[in-house]
């Protein structure tokens, strides 16, 4: 493995960055390129199958099947013309990733000839083994029937020689077994409820979008260190390794020069990117050594997610060419920043209003302040499921460093935003309003400036944080598909928004004039989730103790959060607002049961077999070679020089010995908690008995293996350092 180690790094040290071709000088003129967009449709289909398409991507209205067996023909007859071969139904399921079945355009014809056949029945539907992916249960082995079926709101793209069609993916009997029906089914809930709100302010919003923009952060590893490491290889992060004597404290990382072969590989990622549609924009450095950051410009949630997906997987593909390993593990490497992927969140009226962006006059502020409020209720009210819905294996590593949000929720405002909510809920009494209270809110809202952007801090340690015209969810981990926390965020905020205009229309049919209404309610929302609005250090002890007086939870195991799903208060976001059936929900809680406690279950199998198999026998081969050095100094000194010489090295044998034998003794003990755990068949019992028994053991062994590699000679190490893993060229 020494060898390996040093030979990686030779190689590694002599390759010279891969050259780019360039489609053209302009990203515009390619920009695109391999997505069945418009202005594709509008070349390859009919007039009629044009209009339905679009109809369908604006709207959400189903596609007839005459339609979509023209459409079919025009999308095969543009997928051929750009080298496609095969066609896939792309799709999302409950795993870390995305999923495909290529098939080929090629068939029989009527006289068993060989022709190319892409039919309106196979864009619309296809039907994978249900039973092999993640389903908590819905389907069995010998149930094996699942059906994908086609998002017209998400364009089909070519990957490779494959046209790919982005589709949903539901079991026999019709539950979700992926990340997007469910999310389709809130980003429509959260439209509905949105819209009848902004109508209070402008009959003209028919409709209200959802936008995304994603900040992708990920480590770019060399190739041969990382198949170097085993632990990297099989579960994205590493379970050993002694902090470097120089990693991030100098801060001359972040936002420095991007080196030369990293670069090539960012100008490559982004010409595939545009090609196919995406519109990254954003490339730096970010804090830690060779970890680095990408980010698009905003879109439809949807379609932005779809995005992110696509290009997680083009990030490995086009790694290997530059001879890097993409990491998207939220804690790849102990005490050096982590990897988020912040998910900037805001909604858009038809009419090109951002509802989270101040107005330019005091009506305009006031239905600024009402989504803005309504989102912090969402928040304070979801806190639980929220956490839930980023809260994995690794993201636990992550959140509550140093440079991650705590698992604590709160809200960050900034103090113009907070004095502003905190006057009007001073203001605004239940009774009607005289003309003094109203000239007075009314100049109060007018004054909030039209945009934000430098009367907001940025606060690091915040999950939710407003950011001038939007809120960023902080807390989502680099490797998280974005349709989990922002299904559970648009379906909270669907439910507020509908008691919101609930409580207004009451008040309204009571006599009260719409915008004392409004103001009512306002203030009423504004006291009851004051608790989880906080703009201070979200890390200090300080915040833990006043959040707990506050009645915010302090969640950090991960089987306790995911089982918030399962309360009432759960379930009346979730369930009742249409986005998951109660069966679904049980089942998703069962198959993230199941993810968390197989990770620490692999991450435990790796770990034990490293440690005995690995540095145990290269500490005891040292501890050998210091044995015998010991004994070869009594040949060469008096007795009273080699008490003094050798009692170091004694100490240092000494030394060895201690830790190998804890190792010995907790591996035993890990492999025995894990065999206990093993046998349990309640995932939910096994989930809890893999958190609390197994998985303290792979801090215990690590320490002791990272203090061996303080001692233990450099040349015979295993494994290669952090030093090695994250400075290169």
């Amino acid at each position: 493995m020494a060898k390996l180690r040093f030979q990686a790094l030779a190689e590694q040290m002599n390759r010279q960055p891969k050259e780019v071709v360039f489609p053209s000088t302009k990203a515009t003129d390619y920009y695109g390129k391999l997505v069945f967009n418009k202005e594709s449709m509008a070349k390859y289909l009919s007039g009629d199958a044009y209009n339905a398409v679009k109809v369908a991507m604006e709207k959400g209205e189903v596609i007839d099947r005459r339609i979509a067996e023209s459409v079919a023909s025009g999308m095969k007859a543009w997928a051929m013309e750009h080298g496609a071969t095969h066609y896939t139904h792309w799709f999302q399921p409950l795993t870390d990733g995305t999923a495909e079945k290529h098939d080929g355009f090629i068939d029989y014809g009527d006289n068993d000839n060989m022709i190319e056949s892409f039919s309106g029945k196979l864009l619309a539907q296809q039907e994978p083994d249900a039973s092999s992916f993640p389903n908590g249960g819905i389907r069995q082995t010998f149930e094996a029937r699942g059906y994908t079926a086609w998002d017209t709101s998400s364009p089909a793209f070519i990957m490779g020689t494959t046209l790919c069609i982005p589709t949903v993916f539901i079991s026999y009997t019709g539950e979700a077994l992926d990340y997007k029906t469910p999310f389709l089914k809130a980003l429509a809930a959260v439209d509905k409820a949105a819209t009848t709100v902004a109508q209070y302010f402008d009959k003209d919003v028919k409709k209200v979008y959802t936008n995304l923009g994603w900040e992708q952060e990920y480590f770019l590893i060399d190739r041969a260190l990382f198949q170097a490491r085993p632990d990297l290889m099989l579960t994205g992060r590493t379970l050993m390794g002694h902090s470097s004597s120089k990693d991030q404290q100098l801060d001359d990382h972040y936002f420095g020069s991007i080196p030369e072969r990293v670069s090539k590989f960012m100008i490559q990622l982004e010409i595939e990117s545009h090609l196919h549609g995406i519109p990254v924009k954003t490339r730096h450095n970010e804090v830690a050594p060779n970890q680095f950051e990408l980010a698009p410009i905003y879109a439809e949630a949807n379609l932005a997610n779809d995005h992110n997906q696509i290009v997680m997987d083009m990030m490995k593909r086009i790694a290997r060419r530059h001879d890097f390993e993409v990491l998207l593990h939220e804690k790849p490497f102990a005490n050096v920043n982590g990897s988020g992927k912040h998910n900037n969140w805001s909604l858009a009226t038809d009419t090109g209003v951002v509802l989270m962006a101040p107005g330019k006059n005091p009506k305009g502020n006031l239905q600024f302040l009402t989504f803005v409020v309504n989102a912090i209720a969402a928040v304070y009210k979801n806190q639980d499921i929220l956490r839930a819905s980023i809260l994995t294996s690794s993201n636990s590593h992550r959140l509550g460093a140093n440079e991650a949000p705590p698992a604590i929720l709160s809200v960050f405002t900034g103090s113009q935003i907070a004095e502003t909510l905190d006057n009007l809920a001073e203001k605004i009494t239940d009774q009607k309003m005289s003309p003094d209270e109203k000239t007075a809110l009314k100049l109060g809202i007018g004054r909030i400036p039209e945009i934000l952007l430098d009367n907001t801090d940025r606060n690091r340690t915040s999950p939710f944080a407003f950011t001038g015209n939007r809120f960023e969810f902080r807390a989502v981990g680099s490797s998280a598909n974005c349709a989990a926390p922002l299904t559970v965020l648009s379906a909270a905020m669907a439910v507020q928004l509908e008691k919101f205009s609930g409580e207004v229309d009451k008040l309204i049919a009571k006599g009260v004039k719409k915008d004392e209404a409004i103001f009512q309610v306002i203030k009423k929302t504004i006291l009851e989730s004051n608790p989880i609005r906080f703009n201070g250090d979200g890390y200090s002890e300080e915040w833990k103790e006043e959040a707990a007086k506050r009645g915010l939870t302090n969640i950090t195991s991960v089987p306790e959060s995911i089982l918030k799903y399962l309360e009432p208060d759960a379930k009346a976001t979730l369930v009742k607002s249409g986005v998951m059936s109660e069966r679904e929900l049980e089942a998703r809680v069962e198959v993230e049961m199941e993810k968390f406690y197989m990770k620490i279950q692999i991450e435990s199998r790796v770990l034990g077999d490293l440690a005995i198999n690995h540095i145990v026998p290269t500490a005891v081969a040292y501890q050998t070679q210091l044995i015998q050095n010991v004994q070869g100094m009594k040949d060469i000194f008096s007795e009273e020089e080699f008490e003094t010489l050798a009692e170091s090295r004694k100490d240092l044998i000494r030394n060895i010995s201690g830790h190998v034998s804890a190792i010995k003794a907790k591996v035993e003990d890990m492999v025995d908690a894990r065999r206990k755990a093993n046998v349990i068949k309640d995932t939910t019992e096994k989930a809890f008995a893999y958190d609390k028994e197994v998985r303290p053991y792979l801090d215990d062994v690590r320490s002791h293996i990272d203090k061996l590699e303080l001692v233990v000679d450099n040349e015979l190490w295993p494994l290669p350092k952090y030093r090695e893993l994250l400075f290169h060229k």
